[in-house]
């Protein structure tokens, strides 16, 4: 007999330990089906905050174009650098730049034209004496220095706790590098380049023109 009393109050025990699971699970269950609204509430907030803080941005074009001059042009495109530079730029970086400091490095890449002006070319510049055609070519010119915004690229940013960043720190980065590129461009001889080719190109056309002899002044 005692053996049977300890096999049931073993078995009320164990009756006892799962309703008590069930009870509180039950509670559980209840509880988190009545705050659910109140999730779901809160996340709808947290979301309509966001867009109201970090709103998307819409872009409207004026349609209305405003024409400044129509000019007609006869550059003689020559050649095209395509480079890279590197651009620090930062912002109070003195003892507190941990705090309220702006640091950021900028990948750029740009291209840089240079032409031959061929509206500068005057009759005067094209002589003819002794059957040879001598010709003197307008000075090379740059005609484009840009960066390449899709190929550009912020490599890294480092800004102190109580900034955010300067608004304008990337633009005044990307500013400098493409006067950097141009400068680049200049000490690599582009200019020089762009006079070769130009006499390169117009010499073999002015023979194609019935002028055997070319030379450029």
């Amino acid at each position: 007999m005692k053996k049977w009393g300890w096999i049931i109050q073993i078995i009320f025990l164990l009756l006892l330990v799962g309703a008590g699971v069930y009870l509180v699970t039950s509670i559980q269950n209840s509880i988190s089906s009545q705050l659910s609204p109140v999730r779901e509430m809160t996340d709808s907030l947290s979301t309509q905050i966001s867009v109201v803080l970090h709103p998307t941005p819409t872009i409207l074009p004026d349609p209305v174009t405003i024409v400044h001059e129509i000019r007609s042009l006869a550059r003689l495109e020559t050649i095209k650098f395509s480079l890279e530079k590197i651009i620090t730029a930062e912002t109070r970086q003195g003892v507190f730049k941990w705090l309220i400091g702006d640091r950021l490095i900028l990948v750029a890449h740009g291209e840089v034209i240079a032409v031959i002006d061929l509206n500068k070319l005057d009759p005067e510049a094209l002589q003819i004496r002794g059957g040879v055609l001598y010709v003197q070519l307008p000075d090379p010119e740059i005609f484009v220095v840009a960066v390449d915004n899709e190929q550009s690229y912020v490599y890294d940013r480092d800004t102190g706790l109580l900034t955010h960043g300067e608004v304008d720190l990337e633009s005044q980065a990307r500013l400098a590098a493409e006067q950097e590129i141009e400068e680049s461009a200049l000490k690599d001889g582009i200019l020089e380049l762009a006079a070769q080719n130009a006499e390169s190109y117009l010499g073999g056309l002015f023979r194609e023109l019935g002028y055997p002899e070319v030379i450029f002044d």
